[in-house]
């Protein structure tokens, strides 16, 4: 039995269609990205971008870290250990200059990079040539300026972000201006540290103290509800590199917030990484931003590239909203 005798092919004469310049369309050439042309500025780029998914996000979110520095509410900068790394601390801490950085929170990776940074220069070490003789992570130096800052915090009964860039301070280290934790603690700019046990270096150094370590981290944990309760009617939160620990974190503020009868409505969250994980685009984006609380964003690729392009897309947005100081 042929299957033609079961199934005779649709004819399409009787279709119903419709006239094209009538139908509503989501993309015009309006929205179209435009050529640069031979000496284009920063604000030629962003203006020549396209008016579309990534390329309208972009300036919609610069335009919400403006709106929120005018509003005096918060914008926060939630970062993992690889921002650091890809050398992306001086713009951070330019941003923190011109108002766009109220409170990082941290990573404990962040500590160990950016310490690193200060100190010597330089940062990443290469583990697979060290961890077969069991010398990854054995850097004399990060384990005792981590430990001790723990130490200190235990002691004065602060939180780790802060006791770190004491300490780098304190130490007056050779390569401070690329530092953020101490243009952070120079310029009272709070800086939360959220460690998970085990994960970091420092864990495993011989003046290492749990206690200490646990205490100042639930500090920080503390001190970062009562910035993200701020967050109330305009503030913004950004999730830079940080898959699980950050957004862990900043979603457990959130409910905590709402907990003690702050509503946290008209917030800004976004979220940035190489991939769109599951928990930043659940906890960072979607929930804390649900039932017309904000708006959420998401977007994709190398920190080294979007970071400095968002920091031009705020400086830009400033410069054309913004009052001229006089």
């Amino acid at each position: 039995m042929s299957i033609y005798e079961k199934y005779s092919p649709v004819e399409f004469d009787e279709i119903e269609t419709y006239d094209l310049h009538d139908r509503p369309s989501k993309v015009t050439v309006n929205d179209f990205a435009r050529p640069l042309g031979d000496h284009p500025s920063i604000e030629d780029l962003l203006g020549s971008l396209p008016k579309i998914l990534a390329g309208t996000s972009l300036l919609e979110l610069a335009g919400r870290i403006v709106r929120a520095k005018t509003l005096g509410k918060p914008v926060i900068w939630g970062i993992g250990g690889h921002v650091i790394k890809t050398g992306l601390a001086p713009v951070i801490i330019d941003l923190a200059k011109r108002g766009y950085v109220s409170a990082v929170a941290a990573n404990g990776s962040v500590l160990v990079h950016d310490s690193e940074i200060a100190v010597a220069g330089f940062t990443s070490e290469d583990v697979d040539a060290t961890l077969g003789e069991g010398a990854f992570g054995a850097a004399r130096q990060t384990g005792e300026l981590l430990n001790s800052a723990a130490r200190k915090a235990l002691k004065e009964e602060t939180g780790l972000g802060e006791a770190v860039g004491g300490e780098l301070v304190a130490l007056a280290p050779a390569h401070a201006q690329h530092s953020l934790l101490y243009h952070c603690y120079s310029n009272a700019i709070p800086v939360t540290a959220h460690l998970t046990i085990g994960a970091d270096i420092g864990h495993f150094h011989p003046n290492v103290d749990g206690a200490a370590l646990g205490a100042a981290t639930h500090m920080d944990f503390r001190l970062f509800c009562s910035i993200v309760r701020d967050m109330h009617e305009g503030g913004v939160y950004l999730n830079f590199g940080s898959a699980v620990v950050l957004p862990e974190i900043f979603l457990k503020a959130v409910t905590v917030t709402r907990n003690l009868g702050f509503p946290l409505t008209d917030i800004t969250t976004a979220n940035f990484d190489f991939i769109q994980h599951y928990r930043p685009l659940t906890n960072v984006v979607r929930r804390p931003t649900s039932g017309g609380a904000g708006k959420g964003y998401s977007l994709t690729g190398h920190h080294e590239l979007m970071l400095p392009l968002m920091a031009a897309a705020i400086i830009s947005e400033a410069n054309r909203t913004e009052p001229l100081e006089k």
